[in-house]
């Protein structure tokens, strides 16, 4: 099936992928006169004496927005925010499909750090959590930073932290299968925006030993002025060897490759030149980094994907549903490392029956993976202080 094609004849049928549906009937008087006027005035003057009654009385507790600015929807760029709506209508339908929450698409008119942030906090009174998508970097680490700080339900730029979640998970059982240990290796990830950025940081919070950072001017090394604000700030946690170079430079001896960049990047030769057993993981989409099949023929022990069509598909699916079903049954003030990494080792282990080289992930339709998801970050936000229930 041509999936683009088909997709866009499908989109035309359904005008839409999510919708409104009530939860109550108003089919009598009685019935309509509780539900709204008069008998709703009672509801609202108790939210009045005490706004945190609106977790109990609205559908707050379980209501979650998409938000974006439409500047880095999938890997179409800077498109939009009409256009970054068929994305943001999806990943709700996902969000309710997988997770049980309720969430709304919201496109912004601005790409005004300032504005967005405004923005957010004045409807954060509607929402239980807040969910970031496709928001250009450097912007979406100052958005997201800000709106942690002022909002005290949970902020999760999922480009960002699901996919560094989802990545971990897969990285966990793709070392179980070659007999490493998350603390000895030398992971290089390519592409420093916001995935590739949270990916980095986030596995060394996670335990691995060394990582290498690259973009297309090649690695990233502290004391490189030409650096970006961002990049300086990267390239000060990773690469303590100070090594040089171009990403050829980066992967010769590492045990993983992480490419969250550009297709066609890496050769065969390069894989070649890597640790015993190397693990390979190529997430750019539609055309990877390289290819599964020359990976596999290079020597890689295992391979993952970004594509549902190849075998271990690490997609953030698996992650944003499920977290934010835990944090939102717990009353989440915000999602923490505690809670992120519960996600990745619970995701890791709904693998069901023999770990395999075509099979380290569970599927992202598994409805027991999200599950599993959503009581192992409950559990954390719970032990780590943040829950209010």
């Amino acid at each position: 099936m041509d999936y683009r094609k088909q997709s866009l004849i499908e989109h035309a049928k359904w005008r839409g992928k999510i919708e409104i549906a009530p939860r109550v009937e108003v089919d009598t008087r009685e019935k309509l006169s509780l539900a709204y006027t008069p008998g709703v005035a009672e509801p609202c003057l108790a939210i009045q004496k005490d706004p945190e009654k609106s977790f109990e009385l609205t559908r707050r507790w379980n209501t979650v927005p998409v938000i974006t600015d439409g500047t880095a929807v999938l890997g179409l760029g800077d498109i939009g925010p009409e256009a970054g709506m068929p994305v943001m209508e999806g990943k709700c339908a996902l969000f309710k499909a997988f997770g049980g929450v309720d969430a709304f698409p919201l496109c912004i008119r601005s790409k005004d750090p300032d504005e967005i942030v405004r923005t957010v906090e004045l409807l954060a009174g509607s929402f239980g959590g807040i969910n970031l998508e496709d928001i250009a970097a450097p912007r979406c680490f100052e958005i997201e930073r800000r709106l942690k700080e002022d909002l005290d339900i949970p902020v999760f730029h999922d480009d960002q932290h699901g996919t560094a979640v989802v990545m971990a998970a897969a990285l966990v059982n793709a070392l179980k299968l070659v007999g490493k240990e998350r603390e000895n290796i030398h992971v290089v990830i390519n592409g420093a925006g916001a995935a590739g950025t949270a990916i980095a940081k986030y596995l060394l919070r996670f335990g691995v030993g060394e990582v290498v950072a690259c973009d297309k001017c090649g690695i990233l090394c502290e004391g490189d002025e030409t650096l970006s604000p961002a990049h300086m700030e990267l390239a000060a946690l990773t690469n303590r060897g100070h090594i040089r170079g171009a990403l050829q430079d980066a992967m010769r001896g590492a045990d993983v490759f992480i490419g969250v960049s550009v297709a066609g990047c890496v050769t065969g030769d390069m894989v070649r030149s890597m640790a015993k057993d190397p693990v390979v993981f190529t997430c750019a989409n539609p055309v990877p980094e390289i290819s599964r099949e020359e990976a596999l023929a290079a020597g890689a022990a295992v391979v993952g994907t970004g594509s549902s069509e190849k075998p271990n598909q690490i997609n953030n699916v698996l992650v944003f549903p499920g977290l934010f079903r835990g944090a939102l049954d717990v009353r989440a003030r915000t999602v923490n490392d505690e809670m992120m990494f519960a996600a990745s080792e619970a995701i890791a282990s709904c693998v069901k029956g023999d770990l395999s080289p075509d099979y380290i992930l569970p599927y992202a339709y598994d409805l027991s993976a999200h599950e599993a998801v959503a009581r192992a970050v409950a559990a954390a936000a719970r032990t780590s202080g943040v829950a209010r229930k």
